[in-house]
């Protein structure tokens, strides 16, 4: 985890997405437990309550679940809720505004598809090297 004390976002919200971001990517499997409150906020330096406030946003959106007296543990299905989050995230951010600046520019949709075609083939063009 890399917290910035420094930063505009809030610490709570750090600790979420980097928590998240860890589920998503396996370093915490669906019913493992999480480190504790106790564990993140002693090794960062950060308030107790600031890391339970981040842990428990991901209890309301169904990321972890809480066992009496054991701590938190990722909920089943939480990779597939990660992912579509994150894919309607894409969506909003990236796929809207290009269709809406592809309209503006009076792309049709199958020129925008020869765009992003030749987006994914620059891009393997540039992984092995070749020009």
């Amino acid at each position: 985890m890399q917290i910035d004390t420094s930063g505009d976002r809030p610490i709570f919200l750090q600790i979420a997405d980097q928590i998240e971001d860890a589920v998503f990517t396996g370093v915490f499997p669906e019913g493992q437990q999480v480190p504790s409150t106790t564990e993140i906020s002693a090794q960062w330096q950060i308030n107790p309550h600031t890391v339970l406030k981040g842990m428990n946003l991901l209890v309301e959106q169904e990321i972890l679940f809480k066992k009496r007296g054991l701590g938190m543990f990722v909920k089943e299905g939480a990779c597939a809720r990660i992912r579509a989050k994150r894919q309607q995230s894409f969506f909003d951010r990236y796929v809207a505004s290009l269709v809406a600046e592809a309209k503006k520019l009076d792309l049709t949709r199958e020129q925008v598809v020869a765009l992003i075609e030749r987006g994914y083939t620059d891009d393997r063009d540039t992984d092995t090297g070749a020009d």
